[in-house]
């Protein structure tokens, strides 16, 4: 059974869009030399201040290589906190949005979180406010709550667990198993392709990645005509009509590792573009294809970019370790429990390995579990 509630339909939960005022703060490209300039002021910074740079996989790709370059990680975004938490420095830079860098501290309160922009957000994290999610838990208090990484902490706190795309399925499933009924929130589309591979019992909340939640099913249909020796990666926040038509389902890790991995010439690839930049760098000779977003009329066929994870920046980086700006604080009992759902996934994936992605080896280093 599937029930679908609090439908939020725009990019926040007050129903003003918040996209416009991202995508203001999202830096002029450089040139060249700018970039390198910038690299290096913040590989010297980053060096000063014992700090370790933490990268999502859908940022700038002079973030990712500056992370690589000086002993971070690029990953997702629990790999980021879990890479955070396990690393000798005491000050983390999380280049990604705020909900990352909230679960680095959740990992991590004795280290200082700081992020290159504290308004970097996300439409799942905004779509699912913690007053409405509580109201929404205490009238259905039969159901075991799981909540997917893309929320605050506020929500992970009122928790059983949370998953990310990689476990979802096996999670899901054992609860399944022991016969739990599920309440959901807040991704629709990953939640309802859980539902339909595991048949758990599950009532879900209902919000969308702006970016996901754009790509087209028939366009993707035609597309795919035009390529038809191309494999077609989806991440599971996608909506059914894209998925189905999917060769690899999975996260972002487990699609990097596809790319690299799969025998085919070229991929057709539904997640945020940003992801193209470890992909071409993991495997330079295949061919990469953004899925589409949009139809033939429209003057972005494929537009698929998160607006706040393009607010991080070079310069953002140099101006948290400079100023101390962009700190990330997550206040007791709040960090405590949200931990618990944290800690009881990552205890689930340790005693059952198969249950998440192994990352690829020996192609690109710190590439994510998940």
């Amino acid at each position: 059974m599937t029930e679908l509630q609090f439908d939020y339909t725009r990019q926040d939960a007050s129903g003003q869009s918040c996209t416009a005022l991202a995508w203001a703060k999202v830096p002029k490209p450089l040139t060249r030399d700018e970039r390198l300039a910038l690299k290096e002021r913040a590989r010297t910074l980053l060096k000063e201040r014992g700090a370790v740079l933490v990268a999502h996989y859908y940022v700038d790709g002079d973030l990712q290589d500056l992370a690589i370059e000086t002993g971070g990680c690029v990953s997702d975004s629990l790999e980021m906190a879990r890479f955070g938490r396990d690393h000798a420095a005491q000050t983390l830079v999380v280049a990604g949005v705020r909900f990352m860098g909230e679960s680095a501290k959740i990992l991590s309160p004795e280290k200082r979180v700081l992020m290159p922009d504290l308004d970097a957000t996300c439409s799942l994290d905004l779509g699912c406010p913690a007053e409405q999610f509580a109201a929404f838990c205490d009238a259905h208090p039969d159901r075991t709550v799981v909540v997917y990484a893309n929320t605050s902490a506020a929500v992970k706190a009122r928790a059983d667990w949370m998953v990310t795309s990689s476990c979802a399925l096996s999670i899901v499933g054992h609860l399944h198993a022991q016969g739990k009924k599920i309440l959901w929130a807040p991704d629709r589309h990953l939640g309802s392709y859980v539902q339909r591979q595991t048949g758990a019992d599950m009532l879900m909340w209902t919000g969308d990645c702006i970016v996901h939640n754009e790509f087209k099913g028939t366009e993707l249909e035609l597309l795919r005509r035009e390529h038809p020796l191309a494999k077609v990666l989806v991440h599971p926040e996608s909506p059914q009509s894209v998925v189905e038509q999917a060769d690899v389902v999975g996260s972002t890790a487990q699609l990097l590792k596809a790319v690299i991995e799969m025998d085919a010439p070229e991929f057709i690839v539904a997640t945020d573009n940003g992801m193209f930049h470890r992909m071409k760098q993991a495997a330079p000779n295949k061919r990469l294809i953004e899925a589409p977003t949009a139809g033939n009329s429209a003057t972005c066929k494929s537009c698929a970019h998160c607006p706040w994870m393009a607010m991080n920046a070079l310069q953002g980086v140099i101006d948290c370790l400079e100023k101390g700006s962009g700190e990330i604080h997550v206040e007791e009992p709040v960090r405590s429990q949200a931990l618990g759902c944290i800690d009881r996934m990552l205890d689930f994936v340790k005693a059952n390995p198969a249950a998440i992605a192994r990352p690829a080896q020996g192609f690109v280093p710190n590439i994510g579990a998940a």
